[in-house]
């Protein structure tokens, strides 16, 4: 025991010691600081009987819990700093900036702005190369059943569960300004198509590919829109778990049996896969234009259905809006 109180006694700095067999341990400074606390004449009392691994586990504890109060406040401390969405720069800024300045902070997903514009659509009547094209969502709904019994389907706020890669960037196409001042814009190249997840309410996921690929929109600045092709968000080598795909793989599920099983109406689905694209419409608005270097900015809402599983089951609306930014040349 004796050597015991040797070794304790390397790292605190006894007071007192009374004939209740106690000894009272100031906290020294180095233990403070080990734990990260300043002192502040805070006493430890064991007693001589305690054997010293008790008293040892009993300053690891204690270390334990303080190390994980720190942890924690620096989680909430850098909780706290990450909410928020950056601020939305001018096409200039953003090409003034490094990769480094520009990695995780969520600016690449963003379309940019202008300042100095004029409101609404101040550009004169000839026929334009529409490049830089950038379509941003900022809001996901999906026409679903609600969770009530018997509700009527409508459009429900959805949970993104994709991270921030789903900007449309770099689209370009021919778009003519007419003498009435309006608009035909056909979208020809770029960045055209991007796979979103997103979950409904009551925890179903929808995944569905957003895309504006072969966009022919017309109409005034205010409101020109049109169709656009969504292909199937999955292609038709695509194999499912029992081997099944629309070009390769296997007819049937290996474990139907022959006769005629697999091809029965409620299997047909699953076993013939189709891979046919489907059509949405979008509706954009121009808000601001900047004539001297023709940039434009504007919103839109765009409907489109989402993935059906090859045809294995029915698709679901799905109601993208967002903001959308042009150079013409």
């Amino acid at each position: 025991m004796a050597a015991s109180l040797q070794a304790a006694a390397t790292f605190m700095q006894p007071t007192k010691v009374g004939h209740s067999n106690r000894l009272h341990l100031k906290s020294s400074q180095s233990l403070c600081k080990a734990f990260g606390v300043e002192p502040a004449g805070a006493r430890v009392t064991c007693s001589i009987q305690s054997d010293l691994k008790d008293f040892a586990q009993k300053c690891t504890d204690a270390a334990k819990i303080a190390g994980f109060a720190l942890a924690t406040s620096a989680l909430v401390v850098s909780g706290a700093s990450a909410e928020g969405s950056p601020k939305r720069l001018t096409f200039d800024e953003i090409q003034s900036k490094t990769y480094m300045e520009v990695k995780g902070t969520g600016t690449a997903n963003q379309c940019p702005t202008i300042e100095g514009g004029v409101n609404g659509f101040a550009v004169k009547a000839g026929k334009y190369n529409a490049k830089k094209f950038c379509f941003e969502p900022t809001s996901f709904t999906v026409k679903a059943e609600g969770i009530s019994k018997n509700s009527a389907p409508e459009f429900q706020k959805t949970k993104l569960m994709t991270r921030l890669t789903y900007t449309l960037d770099e689209i370009e196409g021919p778009l003519e300004v007419s003498s009435d001042g309006t608009l035909k814009f056909e979208e020809k190249d770029g960045i055209d198509y991007a796979a979103v997840t997103v979950q409904l309410p009551g925890g179903e996921r929808v995944p569905f590919l957003f895309t504006v690929k072969e966009l022919v929109a017309t109409g005034p600045p205010e409101n020109f829109s049109g169709e656009f092709l969504v292909p199937s968000y999955r292609g038709s080598s695509f194999l499912d778990p029992k081997g099944r795909g629309g070009s390769t793989g296997y007819d049937n599920a290996v474990a139907l049996p022959a006769g005629g099983r697999g091809d029965e109406e409620e299997l047909a689905k699953e076993n013939v896969k189709n891979a046919a694209s489907s059509t949405g419409k979008i509706t954009l608005s121009v808000t601001s234009s900047k004539p001297e270097t023709g940039e434009l900015i504007g919103v839109f809402e765009s409907i489109q259905p989402s993935d059906t599983d090859l045809g294995a089951k029915a698709p679901k609306d799905v109601k993208i809006q967002g903001v959308w930014y042009a150079q013409l040349e």
